[in-house]
């Protein structure tokens, strides 16, 4: 009896020992998973190597968001609906700044169109705060010839482009279009188009002759307004090149098709600046509200037609002009044509597959290019001009040097009133065209239309139509730690060099001008729907 008990006892504490041992092994797996799942960080590796952490508090400022919730996201070559019936497919990483060692050279089946960006080069990360915070350039500027190496290389690879899911006959009229482009006869002078300003007029003419022949654009009439479909809400201002294209783009006649299956684009019509208006709350230094309205609104695309899952989104396309959009976009939209005005090649703005969005200042709807033109070369007596608030880092810098120089020929100014700062640049040979914020500014635009040579100052940022303009034929362009040789930069200019720059600054005006009621060829417009056609027949194989 007692050896009974005995044997009873020992199995009894074998069973305990047992149960024990799978308890821990349930708590250590469940351990993992709970690690695994727990978001450590969305921020950066520091430069040592350490995780910067992801801790949220009642104290989290404007650049904490920006860096924390606002940093490069993860994008997907399908995005599945949260609510829909759709498919769960296979996501890829992005890789916005190229940190991974095969970023260069070596294609990976986990990535993207919009992570393979050839020839950029490394930007090491940061531990710091959002540029607007910091203050601080760059840590590798990108030259315009490297961003045109970017967009031929780009242009080029099949490995950069997003095969579509299944075959339609849009993919065969765009590898068709392709060939005719890169096949174009010879122009070697045109009554309207002036050569010199083009990389390839030939190209370009042709290009622009088959997006009028061919092209057709569907948009969808899904989105609430004022957010979607409502343009004249945002025709004036810094803005308004969104609600412009909007207007024109929901008016067109040629390029628009009821029928989605004769689409070569989809049109995604929406306006940042209204997102910012109408949702963020104002001091709240968060904008996730924002982010999610455009993300709930690809899931009701995605869960209600077939034809992003299609493409995964590579042949729709959006204008947004706030300075937000770039974050706002990420994660879903990354493999759309993006057409921003905040076009940063060195944060995750794809050189030859979005499209820099020319920022208009309009101050009257009724008259929307202003009073144009100006004093021809002879006359204008001022070197270089400027006036502006100080935002970010470059304006101060440009006033500490040149605002009280003994120079009577540079006018660089703080804010001076709108009547004196037209009559500057009418007088003015170059209009320095510095950034604020971001690396984009109006000032691009007005100092074309008033016959100014544009000086760019703002490293790193991809001007519009770059892929068919020659833009150093027109502008000059300045590094930013180049800023204390401005004057002598822009006096080593020779004078037959400048009078051809103007002329051709007059030359280009028509493509940087907005017509209310019908567009005219080769404007603002077509100009914009032109270059999103042209990125997107160039990555299709």
């Amino acid at each position: 009896m007692d050896q009974t008990q005995s044997f009873r006892f020992l199995g009894q504490a074998e069973t305990c020992r047992v149960l024990l041992l799978m308890t821990l092994a349930v708590a250590f797996v469940l351990g993992l998973q709970y690690f695994e799942l727990t978001p450590i960080s969305i921020g950066s590796l520091g430069d040592g190597g350490t995780v910067s952490g992801f801790v949220e508090s009642n104290n989290t400022n404007k650049s904490d968001e920006n860096e924390l919730y606002l940093a490069p996201q993860e994008a997907t070559s399908e995005f599945r609906p949260r609510n829909s019936s759709t498919e769960v497919l296979k996501s890829h990483d992005h890789k916005f700044l190229n940190n991974s060692p095969k970023a260069y050279g070596q294609s990976s089946g986990n990535e993207t169109a919009s992570s393979r960006h050839p020839l950029r080069p490394k930007i090491p990360r940061s531990n710091k705060k959002h540029e607007r915070s910091t203050k601080k350039p760059p840590l590798v500027v990108i030259s315009i010839t490297q961003m045109n190496d970017m967009l031929l290389e780009r242009h080029a690879d099949p490995n950069n482009s997003l095969a579509p899911r299944w075959e339609s006959n849009v993919d065969k009229e765009l590898r068709d279009a392709r060939n005719q482009i890169k096949n174009a006869a010879l122009v070697k002078k045109d009554d309207i188009l002036y050569a010199p300003l083009y990389h390839n007029l030939s190209i370009f003419k042709r290009s622009y002759e088959l997006m009028e022949q061919t092209l057709k654009v569907y948009i969808y009439s899904d989105g609430d307004r004022p957010i979607f479909h409502q343009p004249e809400a945002i025709m004036e201002g810094v803005y308004a090149s969104e609600g412009w294209f909007m207007k024109l783009m929901e008016s067109s006649h040629r390029f628009l098709t009821k029928d989605p299956t004769k689409a070569h684009l989809f049109y995604l019509a929406f306006s940042s600046r209204i997102l910012q208006q109408k949702l963020y709350v104002r001091d709240s230094h968060s904008r996730r509200n924002l982010v999610k309205y455009l993300r709930d609104y690809i899931d009701l695309i995605v869960s209600s037609y077939p034809f992003w899952n299609r493409t995964r989104g590579s042949d729709h396309f959006f204008t947004a002009c706030h300075d937000w959009a770039p974050a706002e976009t990420r994660g879903p939209y990354m493999n759309c044509i993006r057409s921003l005005c905040n076009a940063d090649v060195g944060v995750d703005f794809v050189v030859g597959k979005d499209v820099s969005l020319p920022e208009t200042k309009i101050s009257s709807a009724q008259n929307p290019n202003g009073n144009i033109g100006g004093n021809r070369p002879s006359k204008r007596t001022i070197l270089a001009f400027f006036a502006g608030n100080m935002h970010g880092y470059v304006r101060p810098i440009l006033l500490n040097h040149w605002s009280s120089t003994p120079e009577p020929d540079m006018k660089i100014f703080n804010r001076i009133d709108h009547r004196s700062y037209i009559r500057f640049m009418k007088q003015s040979r170059f209009c320095v065209c510095a950034k604020g914020y971001e690396v984009n500014s109006p000032r691009v635009v007005e100092s074309i239309l008033y016959g100014c040579v544009p000086v760019i100052i703002s490293d790193n940022f991809v001007p519009p139509f770059l892929e068919v303009l020659d833009w150093e034929s027109f502008a000059v362009f300045v590094p930013e730690k180049e800023i204390p040789n401005l004057r002598k930069i822009l006096i080593s200019i020779p004078w037959r060099r400048y009078v051809e720059m103007h002329k051709r600054v007059l030359k280009v005006q028509k493509h940087f001008m907005w017509h209310d009621g019908e567009p005219v060829r080769y404007d603002m417009f077509h100009m914009i729907l032109h270059t999103v056609w042209y990125n997107r027949v160039f990555q299709t194989f």
